[in-house]
């Protein structure tokens, strides 16, 4: 396709048309902070080879979690991921296809998606899984979506245990519907402030949302929240860990109306924070409401089994007005990674893994609280990721400790949370004992300067 670029005389007619002076009108609701200040720093033209070696260069200058301990956490995680998943992605009838438009072409590709949606199904304890999102915050704000239409009411209750990226996102959607957006407070334990919950939720709440364990690592206390949610005729939407279901009980148990998750940490890489994987399960009873597509089962004329596109409701393949959203292309190869993940670790490895990251997490916070100048933020039981206290600045224990090749946590300061000096550390069934003695060693050390 050519590049035909407009005249100015053209782009001052379109500016007018939409009622904006100039270009940059248009991107007011971006904060500057995440634009591009001037222009591109490109070299002069290069060869491939040239090329070659400035990228190669310029890649050096990253940290790998090959080279460093990692205790990063907050929504992305460093999980062994088995080679066998790469081995399968890399094959071309899945690396090279394409979202399956024409369902008669793409069985295998189909097959694919239906198997993860089983899989998903199994894990959550719901009754219906889509052919997944984009990832785990924008498949949240679909979901507040979701409550909306089913209820029509306009206010969404939120937890600040919610991940704050998340909840930026789910703002960011319900905005051009004039939906009120209400944060929940978590109390003094690390878990949502239910006296606060009980107050703010009424006959006018489309839904409550909760993230379990929540942005802090803290279990919530979900049967409970249950009664509080369904009793006002609201819709109880959950966000969880999709390891954490190897040892937690499983959503539908607590009766949750819908069901989000971050997909990555089933064989999806870190990959600089994406492409991921957006989880969305829900009952049956939302079927027809729920953003994205669908694959089924079924037979053709001749008794074969088969796999078609069920329920397609994107504006690309049905009127715009009964569209249920417009950004909700599944990530296909992701979900095949998460597929493979766990066909290969089944019941039984999952377990093995949510119970060593169950393990290792509570000996490293218990090694740290040893130390005189830690201690745990909160009291509630935690998963995988806990949150440290200090007496010294956040931010020079980070970096005192990134010297030794240790990528020790996350500064929660920088999440204006009013946690001064708290860091938010997340262990996984990658981290040996060592590596973890070595964390505890530093540690010690720098307190006792």
């Amino acid at each position: 396709m050519p590049f035909i670029p407009h005249t100015e005389i053209e782009q001052g007619e379109m500016l007018n048309t939409i009622g904006v002076e100039n270009f940059e009108q248009l991107l007011e609701p971006i904060p500057i902070s995440a634009r591009l200040p001037g222009k591109l720093k490109l070299p002069k033209p290069l060869s491939e080879l040239e090329t070659f070696q400035l990228v190669r260069q310029l890649s050096q200058n990253n940290i790998s979690v090959n080279d460093y301990i990692c205790f990063l956490g907050g929504g992305a995680y460093d999980h062994y991921i088995p080679a066998a998943v790469d081995h399968i992605l890399a094959r071309p009838e899945f690396y090279t296809a394409y979202t399956p438009y024409q369902p008669e072409v793409s069985q295998g590709t189909l097959q694919a998606i239906y198997e993860y949606q089983s899989l998903i199904c199994n894990l959550t304890g719901m009754d219906v899984t889509n052919a997944s999102m984009y990832d785990g915050g924008s498949a949240l704000a679909e979901a507040a979506l979701l409550a909306h239409r089913v209820k029509n009411r306009q206010q969404i209750a939120v937890s600040m245990g919610v991940n704050p990226f998340y909840r930026q996102i789910i703002r960011t959607y319900c905005k051009g519907q004039n939906i009120q957006i209400d944060e929940i407070p978590i109390d003094t334990t690390g878990g949502t402030n239910l006296t606060h919950l009980k107050q703010i939720v009424s006959d006018q709440t489309a839904a409550v949302i909760l993230q379990h364990p929540n942005f802090f690592g803290c279990l919530e206390e979900v049967f409970e929240i249950e009664k509080m949610i369904h009793q006002v005729g609201a819709l109880y939407i959950t966000c969880v860990d999709p390891i954490s279901l190897g040892l937690l009980t499983p959503p539908g148990e607590y009766n949750a109306d819908i069901v989000i998750g971050e997909g990555q940490v089933l064989g999806n890489a870190l990959a600089f924070g994406g492409p991921y994987l957006g989880i969305f399960s829900t009952k049956r009873e939302f079927i027809r409401k729920i953003p994205g597509r669908l694959i089924g089962q079924t037979v053709d004329s001749k008794g074969r089994r088969g796999f078609v596109m069920t329920l397609q409701t994107r504006e690309q393949h049905i009127r715009r007005e009964k569209a249920t959203s417009n950004i909700c292309t599944n990530q296909t190869l992701n979900a095949l990674a998460a597929t493979v993940y766990l066909s290969l670790l089944g019941k039984e490895g999952l377990r093995e893994v949510a119970n060593q990251c169950l393990q290792k997490s509570h000996y490293l916070a218990e090694g740290l609280q040893s130390i005189p100048g830690c201690k745990l933020k909160f009291s509630r039981p935690f998963f995988k990721e806990f949150a440290i206290e200090i007496t010294i600045p956040a931010k020079s224990f980070l970096e005192t400790l990134k010297s030794e090749r240790i990528l020790a946590g996350i500064d929660l300061q920088k999440f204006n949370l009013e946690l001064e000096n708290t860091i938010l550390i997340a262990v996984t069934e990658k981290r040996s004992q060592q590596e973890m003695d070595t964390y505890l060693q530093v540690a010690s050390q720098i307190f006792q300067k």
